[in-house]
């Protein structure tokens, strides 16, 4: 450890013939100063701290040739006398006035001393937003010989937890400007984060420079994220204010340079730093982690703030280019089958924040959910969050098997099983009101309207709430029963889905019978009951594979084919499912019938149902129509297909 040596001796004599050094500083005093390029205490510094000296000689001499101070009679007493000799600096026959004590010690010495207390010493630079567990890093850092540099809070909160703080602006000579807007954007941090040990060019230019080296760089950014999205929104020059600019820069500088710069976004990963700076062992690929989740950090923040100024500037939800930031929430199982792996991610777009939907389910009991689960799971929430009445939904591989409306809850579950039993067993209900007591009982103990004696099994309960009882209850049904609860979609979501090389991008199908006109195209009209069932029916329909037919009545699921290439068989699997109770029933087709006799609408009619709802459009609506009114049965146009694949 290096330190500065004061000489004290008497004053030189003034210099008979003035040189390019000398300065007058006032009318009665004058200073001789006559730099050296360089001396034997520099030349015994290393290479990193000699440079910080004849920086600071080099900022004492362009200051000594460019101004003039007069300094007041009350604060000569506090200065050093005027005959100290600084030899350690390199000069030779100085004599410094009070003046010049004022002008050096307090513009420059300050830092200057700041400088030489890092002599032999490494350096972590920390700026943080999130100050989580930032004592626990500055005191793992101090233990292991690092000293800190910190900007404005993040210093003052490293010295309220009794650490020792040197601020970046001792570092950089400037003061923090522009409302904050430059604190760090400075060669002086930037040079000392970027510079590569191994060049020797560079550590010859911040030798050059009077530049220092980081070696641990921790930053995180400006909340930019929580206050967009914050209750009752932004004002837009707020939100640009919240973009961080100095943040970014130095974390993706020090991710660049990880081969001889650590660098930390995560409060998560300090005691691992702290961990990894105790060994003596290099690991590349430590640092190389740290860097891309420096520069994935980064991208999820541009792509907040991109997402936030295309919404300020168009209402287009399609932009020219589009960044989805999604974060992994938990690896899986595997994927659809045990061969292939798999994880689920959340998404943290902006539009997403408060928007429901299955990714932020609480999971309240059993076993992890897989990737079939969150399918599944996803479609049975969707399906029951769009009725409006009590309703519980039975899903299997993503197709509602058993839906059912019911004022009570209870025999609106009895309902949607019994709809078809075999499908249900294994698979997920879910419900659009809180689970208590009762209904969890039910759950729990009901028997399958198979054989009347075994209990219906299931891997996922869904429901917006639950009761500490019913939560309870269900929870002693199965070890392995997943208990999810979920906050209801939003309408108007962007939906994307991928294909091999690109996504597509779509709005969410968010129509509901409230958002259509059931139009009448035949002699026969339906009566209200009717025309309910049909609703009901073409709410459900929504949610099937396509080709998708459903029978419903009194708002209940009868039958449903799904997934077939044509209409017709998907009519006949529907119809041997609902059995008998077809006669007087609702028919909802996601989409035309493209033939009408001899065909799927002759034996809809023929099998009794009394009204069928379908979009229309085909080039035979005519037929369709026609054979209709033959069998007495109501037709009613939607103008809206509900294609699903």
């Amino acid at each position: 450890m290096l330190g500065l040596g004061l000489a004290v001796g008497p004053a030189a004599p003034a210099a008979t013939t003035p040189n390019t050094n000398l300065l007058l500083l006032s009318s009665n005093k004058q200073i001789q100063t006559n730099f050296c390029s360089s001396s034997s205490f520099l030349t015994s510094c290393s290479v990193r701290n000699a440079h910080l000296l004849h920086s600071s000689c080099r900022t004492i001499k362009a200051m000594a040739a460019e101004e003039t101070f007069t300094v007041p009679t009350h604060m000569t007493p506090n200065l050093l006398p005027p005959d100290i000799l600084i030899s350690a600096l390199g000069f030779s026959n100085v004599m410094f006035s009070y003046e010049f004590f004022v002008l050096c010690f307090n513009r420059v010495f300050i830092c200057l001393f700041a400088c030489l207390c890092y002599l032999g010493n490494r350096l972590a630079l920390i700026s943080l937003s999130d100050k989580k567990d930032l004592a626990f890093l500055g005191n793992g850092l101090q233990d292991l010989g690092y000293k800190i540099v910190s900007t404005g809070g993040t210093a003052s909160a490293l010295e309220s937890a009794g650490l020792s703080v040197t601020k970046v602006e001792q570092i950089t000579s400037f003061p923090e400007m522009l409302d904050g807007r430059v604190k760090t954007l400075h060669p002086n941090v930037h040079g000392g984060i970027l510079a590569r040990r191994d060049q020797k060019h560079h550590m010859e230019a911040l030798s050059k420079h009077g530049i220092g080296t980081f070696d641990v760089v921790v930053v995180n950014l400006y909340p930019f994220y929580e206050k967009v999205t914050s209750t009752g929104g932004i004002e837009f020059e707020d939100g640009v204010e919240n973009i961080d600019i100095g943040g970014p820069a130095m974390i993706r500088a020090a991710a660049k340079n990880h081969k001889d710069v650590l660098v930390v976004v995560d409060s998560e990963d300090y005691p691992a730093l702290l961990e990894y700076l105790k060994g003596d062992k290099v690991d590349q690929q430590f640092r190389r982690k740290l860097a891309w989740k420096a520069f994935q950090h980064v991208a999820s923040y541009d792509s907040a703030v991109s997402e936030w100024l295309w919404k300020q500037t168009t209402e287009d939800k399609f932009p020219p280019s589009l960044t989805v930031p999604i974060l992994l929430k938990s690896p899986l199982r595997y994927g659809e089958n045990p061969h292939q792996r798999a994880a689920f991610y959340v998404d943290k777009s902006l539009s997403e924040v408060n928007a429901g939907g299955i990714a932020t389910a609480i999971q309240h009991h059993g076993k992890e959910m897989s990737y079939n689960n969150y399918l599944d799971a996803d479609a049975a929430w969707n399906c029951v969050s769009e009725f409006r009445n009590p309703t519980c939904v039975v899903v299997k591989h993503t197709n509602p098997c058993g839906v059912a409306s019911r004022d009570d809850i209870l025999e609106a579950y009895r309902l949607a099983v019994k709809a078809d039993p075999v499908s249900a067993f294994g698979g997920i209900v879910a419900f659009n009101i809180e689970v208590d007591e009762a209904l969890a009982k039910e759950i729990r103990e009901f028997r399958s309207p198979t054989d009347g004696e075994t209990r219906m099994f299931y891997e996922i309960v869904v429901a917006p709430k639950y009761t500490k009882k019913g939560l309870e209850i269900l929870r002693g049904k199965s070890k392995t029963l997943r208990i999810l609860e979920a906050i209801k979609n939003e309408k108007g979501k962007l939906s994307l889905r991928q294909v091999g090389g690109g996504w597509l991008a779509q709005d969410s199908d968010d129509l509901t019978p409230q958002d259509i006109q059931f139009k009448v195209v035949t002699r026969k009209a339906p009566q209200e009951s009717e025309l309910g069932d049909a609703e009901f029916a073409w709410l459900c329909v929504k949610h099937v594979k396509s080709n998708a037919i459903v029978i419903a009545k009194n708002n209940c699921m009868l039958g449903m084919g799904s997934g077939q290439p044509n209409r017709l068989e998907s009519l006949r699997i529907a119809l041997k499912k609902a059995g008998e109770e077809v006669k007087g029933a609702a028919l909802a087709s996601d989409a035309f019938f493209p033939f009408a006799w001899k065909d799927a609408v002759e034996e809809a009619c023929e099998s009794g149902v009394s009204v069928i709802a379908e979009p229309g459009g085909s080039i035979r609506d005519g037929d369709a129509i026609d054979c209709c009114n033959k069998y007495g049965v109501s037709l009613l146009f939607t103008n809206v297909r509900h294609f699903r694949h």
